[in-house]
């Protein structure tokens, strides 16, 4: 099995990181390296002004940018320059399975192995758990992504998840 994390500024979490960050600015996904002193919701990175926030002198799994990323893939267009720290704000939990969803099919379509975005630590302890509900086939969150559009319902024509339509709504 391949290495899915590792220390900070390992060659693994750096070739990680720029495909991320690559992937992420060809659809439209601001980000920015700065050195953060302090850790908000998730160690190493925060959202600020829609614009992905990271440390990568301290990021350790490069897969919690792409669950944030998720949060701003499905934000209101309208808003998605406005916000800042999605674990801060009270938001709707359907929204957080859905940048839980979109996070598994985001590191497929980087060439990334999925189960980057769960590492054991994530979803409070849940990783795993939803690494084994995802290789499953049992996608927590995709109603959202197909009510948003951002991903086909069963029988529409064209690739089904984890292919998407479009990565932002």
């Amino acid at each position: 099995m391949a290495t899915l994390n590792g220390e900070a500024g390992s060659p693994i979490v750096v070739a990680q990181i720029a495909t991320i960050v690559a992937f992420l600015d060809s659809i439209g996904i601001p980000t920015a390296e700065e050195t953060l002193a302090e850790d908000t919701v998730l160690p190493a990175m925060t959202v600020r002004d829609g614009t992905i926030i990271y440390d990568p002198a301290r990021l350790e799994r490069p897969g919690d940018l792409l669950h944030e990323a998720g949060h701003i893939a499905m934000t209101d267009p309208a808003l998605r320059s406005t916000v800042s720290d999605f674990g801060v704000a009270p938001m709707a939990q359907g929204d957080e399975m859905g940048a839980t969803a979109w996070s598994w099919a985001a590191a497929i379509a980087a060439g990334l192995d999925p189960r980057i975005a769960f590492h054991p630590d994530a979803y409070r302890g849940e990783g795993e758990w939803l690494q084994e509900t995802f290789a499953g086939g049992n996608y927590i969150g995709l109603p959202m992504l197909q009510y948003y559009g951002l991903a086909r319902r069963s029988g529409e024509d064209g690739e089904q998840y984890p292919g998407m339509i479009k990565w932002l709504r």
